[in-house]
């Protein structure tokens, strides 16, 4: 870890699972006060804050009361009711980042209209309710068509219609889309849940008979060669800082593993911290935000925007010398950052999902016997997040490897290794009746 600056104050965080365990964490380990507003006694963090809020993380009025104890206050994801927070922010606490800053953030639609806005290539889409409603009708035009100037590839359309030889359009479907896309729930998805595949107009009929057309946004599909994410920081003083550049492997829409760093040529590595770059500054962020990417013919597309710590981010707590949650406390602190740096040649993250449904008074409700075992295996290390029981699928803890390997080809082969003798251990969960593996999205 690095040089640890002292901060003058206690930092909130309103949120209490696991990304605000490891940041508690981090914050011991610095010597920082945490002090954390969630409704359950028994989240993650609530063993390791210095003090606790016991209230829903959208009550605004025990925000107010967080706000008394602490210099700032961050959060652990972006379920935020910002209107309820305004009248904080305007009688002086101290939110990093800033609403103004989350505003374009905490909705899939708006981030979208931000990365048009800042000619940020992303998938082409449209929104749900833009369909016209009636046979005959103009088509509305996409809202986004995913390009940059300064993309060499911009995007073509017939090209992402991954998985048909002979992409069957629809009347109804704006100029250049066809079968198959992808639907997400504009807030309140994560890990797959909110998502849809829509293969075909019978599966479009379905979903708006379903939900609510305004609250969905619709994506090419991409016929990515790899995803990719990066997690960037901006400190007080305007300063922009990235962890390394890496490769993430989705199961079903949820995070299975991530490499650290992706074997990828300078250009990308340039361009990737220079979208990050430009979004921080444009919006004048201070903390961390993490991006996902698709990569492929299309050349590098913004899938998703988080504006928080991210589990692509938790190989850095071993392998650099400053994690994305040691950059989060920096950021919000108001002390300077530093480019984080890998201290070992790599790093490989695995999640370790729940692949059954244990309830908290389960005899082995914490997968004791597993997580033995692999505790037993050389250069790795468990993070346990102590929730309480199980359910298919759900993010238990995460295991990380650093690897020794120098040879970006040869310390691939090690990371394939080592995840198959992980999973020989802890296996993936069963795949839900219907489920892809590594659908776009996640």
């Amino acid at each position: 870890m690095g040089a640890a600056p002292t901060l003058p104050g206690a930092i909130g965080i309103v949120g209490g699972g696991q990304l605000a365990w490891m940041l508690a964490e981090a914050a011991q380990r610095r010597g920082v006060e945490l002090v954390v507003q969630t409704p359950n006694p028994h989240d993650p963090a609530v063993a390791l804050a210095s003090r606790v809020v016991q209230a829903d993380v959208r009550d605004a009025a025990a925000t107010r009361l967080l706000a008394q104890q602490c210099l700032a206050i961050s959060f652990e994801n972006e379920w935020l009711d910002l209107e309820a927070l305004a009248p904080l922010a305007a009688d002086g606490v101290c939110f990093l980042p800033s609403l103004e800053a989350l505003r374009p953030l905490v909705c899939k639609r708006s981030q979208r209209d931000l990365l048009q806005r800042l000619h940020l290539p992303c998938p082409r889409w449209f929104g749900l309710d833009q369909l016209r409603s009636t046979p005959g009708g103009e088509p509305p035009a996409p809202a986004g068509d995913g390009t940059s100037p300064s993309d060499p590839t911009p995007p073509n359309p017939a090209s992402s219609a991954a998985s048909t030889s002979s992409p069957s359009t629809s009347p109804g479907l704006p100029e250049g889309f066809a079968y198959p896309l992808m639907a997400k729930l504009a807030s309140g998805g994560y890990d797959g849940r909110g998502t849809a595949v829509l293969r075909s107009e019978a599966d479009l009929q379905a979903l708006l008979q379903q939900v609510n057309p305004a609250d969905w946004i619709v994506e090419e599909f991409v016929a990515f060669e790899q995803e990719l994410a990066l997690v960037a920081a901006r400190d007080q003083a305007g300063e922009v800082v990235c962890l390394p550049l890496v490769q993430t492997h989705q199961h079903q829409q949820v995070c299975d593993w991530v490499l650290a760093p992706v074997d990828a040529s300078h250009a990308l590595q340039q361009r990737a911290r220079n979208v990050a770059a430009s979004l921080l500054t444009a919006l004048d962020y201070v903390g961390v935000l993490s991006i996902e990417f698709f990569y492929g013919p299309q050349g590098l597309l913004v899938n998703e925007l988080a504006p928080r710590t991210h589990n692509s981010g938790h190989y850095s707590i071993e392998a650099c010398n400053l994690s994305q949650f040691d950059l989060q406390l920096l950021t919000v602190g108001g002390a300077r950052t530093e480019e984080p740096q890998l201290q070992v040649p790599g790093a490989l993250m695995v999640n370790l999902l729940g692949f059954d449904d244990r309830s908290p008074d389960h005899p082995d409700a914490d997968y004791p016997q597993q997580r033995a075992a692999l505790q037993a295996l050389p250069q790795l290390h468990i993070h346990w997040y102590g929730k309480q029981g199980s359910s298919v699928g759900r993010k238990l803890g995460h295991a990380t490897v650093l690897l020794e390997q120098q040879d970006p080809h040869a310390r691939r082969l090690e990371a394939m290794q080592r995840l198959e003798e992980i999973r020989r251990i802890w296996p993936l969960p069963p795949a839900a009746a219907g489920a892809s593996e590594s659908v776009h999205g996640a």
